[in-house]
């Protein structure tokens, strides 16, 4: 008895009673087996079982079965990337301010909001709160604080390095009132935002035993990670020059081409491929070219295959 589980990247083996098979079956008999396997891959699944047994008629009788299966996340967690601003006004004079008015204009590409302990959001583009009575900002270092949560808006995104938002102060004093501040409009300022992957590519299903020089399909999905129209575009197959280096070729036409994909959409598709090398084997390489943004997209998909010379 064999079994062994074949994922997308790898190939376990989960039982082999070759060094102590079981001895005879009576007619109508069975035999258990129960295998235990921790499943921590994700996508399409084949348990490969064959038993391997003898009759008085024939010596030996190979009998295989495939159970295809696919595995998925119970849970999905998802994270979205936000830029918060605090600001915290101090005041360093030796009498108590009262602040009557606080402003606060993000720059252009950005939209803000007030974020409040009672959940409270003001506007979006132009944030001016007023007090009625006016806060009080005790002499001496008392702290008044506020937080703001800028996004991206939707003409486009902010330039390297430039200002955030200026920020506009109204106060008083004791003896006298209507003081304002304005602060320096690089107070705030925006370093280049952190690279995100635009699109990804995954492996749905890879067929569990593939025959060496014989075509094969892989079932692939493309995602788009981005709130914008992506491609069309042309995928292709990039290995080595050499022949000695390619675990697996394209299979027709070497250029594939691809509809375009919407904001946050999604698309199927099967990859034609021939497999050059035998046994099991990982190959990469496959990579994405967006038509209309002259953009190449380098997938790092990895894939891992069994190749069986019969």
């Amino acid at each position: 008895m064999f079994s062994c589980l074949q994922g997308e990247r790898h190939r376990i083996l989960l039982l082999d009673t070759s060094k102590s098979p079981v001895e005879s079956i009576r007619a109508g008999g069975r035999y258990h087996f129960i295998v235990e396997h921790d499943v921590k891959e994700l996508g399409a699944h084949t348990l490969v079982c064959t038993a391997l047994y003898s009759d008085p008629d024939v010596e030996c009788k190979y009998l295989p079965r495939y159970f295809k299966f696919m595995v998925a996340n119970p849970l999905s967690v998802k994270t979205k990337e936000i830029t918060l601003v605090e600001a915290c006004i101090e005041n360093h004079t030796k009498s108590n301010l009262f602040m009557d008015q606080v402003e606060f204009e993000p720059a252009q590409h950005w939209n803000a909001t007030i974020l409040k302990a009672d959940n409270q959001h003001l506007g979006n583009n132009l944030l001016r709160e007023s007090f009625k009575p006016p806060v009080l900002i005790r002499s001496g270092g008392g702290i008044y604080n506020y937080l703001y949560q800028l996004k991206f808006s939707s003409q486009g995104p902010p330039q390297h390095s430039k200002s955030l938002a200026p920020y506009a102060i109204v106060f008083s004093s004791v003896v006298s009132s209507g003081f304002s501040y304005n602060s320096d409009p690089n107070l705030f300022y925006c370093m280049q935002p952190i690279s995100r992957k635009d699109v990804e590519l995954h492996a749905e299903e890879v067929p569990s035993i593939i025959l060496l020089e014989k075509p094969f399909l892989v079932h692939l999905d493309l995602t788009n990670l981005t709130d914008r129209v992506l491609g069309p575009f042309e995928i292709r197959l990039s290995q080595g020059d050499s022949l000695d280096e390619k675990v697996v070729m394209v299979s027709g036409i070497q250029t594939m081409p691809l509809a375009q994909l919407d904001a946050f959409g999604s698309l199927d598709f099967h990859l034609n491929l021939i497999a050059a090398k035998q046994g099991v084997q990982k190959f990469s390489g496959i990579t994405l070219f967006d038509t209309r943004e002259k953009k190449t997209y380098d997938s790092f998909l990895e894939i891992e295959i069994f190749v069986d010379s019969e």
